[in-house]
């Protein structure tokens, strides 16, 4: 059986374990259902994921000149503490920025390699953890718009990382972190703006990823460079599919890709 379309960021279940699924325009793959089978992938062509051409991905699932056109992809995105909706200023779109940044944010911490803090709309919660591969994450603030998100990372960052370490992550050479007391440590370095919102009662939220099979040493699939490939699927975590001979496929950072995939 043969599915074509462009890739997108899995849709996630929040079950043990997570169940992840593909969606193409016409297709619907459960991807769980094909652990310890061999599936080829193929690179087929590109899709913006704005203008819809066949044209080079750039970054985020866009085309170079989308990338610097739509709100989707404005600074704002990967730099909450840069958001303006709050004072009515526009950046890209005014209307799609209020839209996105003047609701309920999440300022969390997440294990996933180590303990990172992050930035999430609490419509995101947990799918943002699931995205990342975390297998622990609590809530630290809610606040009502992304501004008050972004400032809050920025004061913690200080004291806690925000990056992952995805080879770290998807060899599950992780620990497990009381992250009831990280969030408590913290408290005292949230900004005066964003102390009111500060949650101090929840407990951690844990993750359960579908893996049969942790990769030693993963090595990243480059599709458009490969072309083809083809693998034992033993596991998906965070955006990952994991193959049994250490190869690993980011789907999130191929988003805008078209692909074949067929399973033997």
């Amino acid at each position: 059986m043969t599915y074509q379309g462009v890739l997108t960021k899995m849709t996630t279940e929040f079950t043990e374990p997570i169940q992840y699924y593909l969606i193409f325009e016409n297709d619907f793959i459960h991807i769980n259902q094909l652990l310890d089978k061999t599936i080829q992938l193929e690179f087929v062509g590109y899709q913006c994921l704005s203008c819809g051409l066949n044209k080079p991905i750039y970054r985020q699932g866009f085309c170079k000149s989308c990338f610097f056109d739509v709100p989707q992809a404005a600074d704002w995105i990967i730099k909450p503490e840069l958001s303006k909706a709050h004072l009515d200023q526009e950046e890209r779109d005014l209307d799609y920025e209020k839209r996105v940044q003047l609701q309920p944010h999440i300022v969390y911490l997440a294990n996933s390699s180590n303990v990172k803090v992050g930035v999430t709309r609490k419509s995101q919660v947990p799918t943002r953890w699931i995205d990342q591969g975390a297998h622990e994450a609590i809530e630290i603030v809610e606040v009502p718009n992304r501004y008050l998100a972004g400032i809050t990372e920025i004061a913690l960052k200080d004291f806690v990382a925000d990056k992952t370490n995805w080879r770290n992550m998807l060899k599950n050479d992780i620990k497990d972190e009381n992250l009831v007391e990280w969030r408590n440590r913290l408290e005292v370095y949230i900004p005066e703006e964003a102390k009111a919102y500060y949650i101090a009662n929840n407990t951690e939220t844990h993750i359960m990823f579908p893996v049969h099979h942790y990769p030693i040493k993963p090595k990243s699939l480059n599709l458009v460079k490969t072309e083809s490939y083809s693998g034992k699927l033993v596991g998906i975590k965070g955006q990952y599919l994991i193959f049994e001979d250490d190869t690993v496929f980011n789907i999130r950072s191929n988003e805008g890709l078209v692909v074949k995939l067929s399973m033997a």
